[in-house]
């Protein structure tokens, strides 16, 4: 006999163990909680991290960009890459520019929130080695990025 639905014990997969610094930088309206970033970082990870993740605005954005990658524009997200830490621990941060953001949303017509969803793992994924340079690669950054943002019943951010 079919055990009752309700009986049924979903299997857990065990995410890896993280620390996680937030920090809010922007005086931007409608950031996401320190609690919804948390989750989206842990959906994104496969690896055992210590990752902090910081909401800019544009100047800030900017100058990173400049200093680091000699680019001299204001990215939607960044990601610092510093490899392993600790024996299995890959650190990093991931700058979230809020004013690109939600502009971007804005003009593609996309929630917010899905679109801070969708940045804060596209930073996280690149954090673990994931990149969208070359096409193959990019196909399975992104696929990746689908299925973490379908977890959290958030659309398809390639497809409007």
């Amino acid at each position: 006999m079919p055990m009752p639905r309700a009986a049924r014990k979903r299997k857990r997969v065990a995410s890896p163990e993280f620390s996680l610094s937030v920090q809010f930088a922007s005086e931007a309206d409608d950031l996401p909680s320190r609690a919804q970033i948390r989750r989206w970082v842990a959906a994104a990870l496969e690896h055992a991290a210590e990752i902090t993740v910081r909401v800019v605005d544009a100047e800030e954005a900017q100058a990173l960009n400049q200093d680091y990658r000699d680019r001299d524009y204001v990215p939607n997200v960044l990601t610092f890459e510093y490899g392993e830490i600790a024996p299995g621990v890959l650190g990093g941060d991931v700058m979230i520019c809020a004013p690109v953001v939600e502009r971007e949303a804005r003009e593609q017509g996309k929630p917010l929130k899905a679109h801070y969803a969708h940045m804060t793992i596209h930073g996280v994924l690149h954090l673990q080695g994931y990149d969208h340079i070359d096409p193959a690669e990019a196909e399975i950054m992104e696929s990746r990025e689908v299925a973490i943002l379908k977890q959290f019943h958030l659309p398809n951010p390639y497809f409007s």
